[in-house]
């Protein structure tokens, strides 16, 4: 399993860190309570419009260091 945060092109993201990292404490939060161990999910900031961290490393997010999507 992989978790996307997509939509990070969006104006209101910016393809901000801060946003990213809002969103994976929530998904994390809701991941413990089902079951997941969220330690062990990866979380990929994408944009499906633009495609950024879909294949490539995106220029628009130089703060995230993991893998992309593909």
């Amino acid at each position: 399993m992989i978790v996307c945060v997509n939509k990070m092109d969006d104006k209101a993201t910016a393809y901000g860190e801060a946003r990213f990292n809002e969103i994976a404490t929530e998904v994390k939060t809701y991941l413990k309570k089902v079951g997941y161990n969220p330690d062990k999910v990866p979380f990929c900031p994408i944009s499906g419009w633009v495609g950024d961290n879909m294949i490539d490393k995106s220029v628009n997010m130089p703060w995230y260091k993991g893998n992309t999507l593909l």
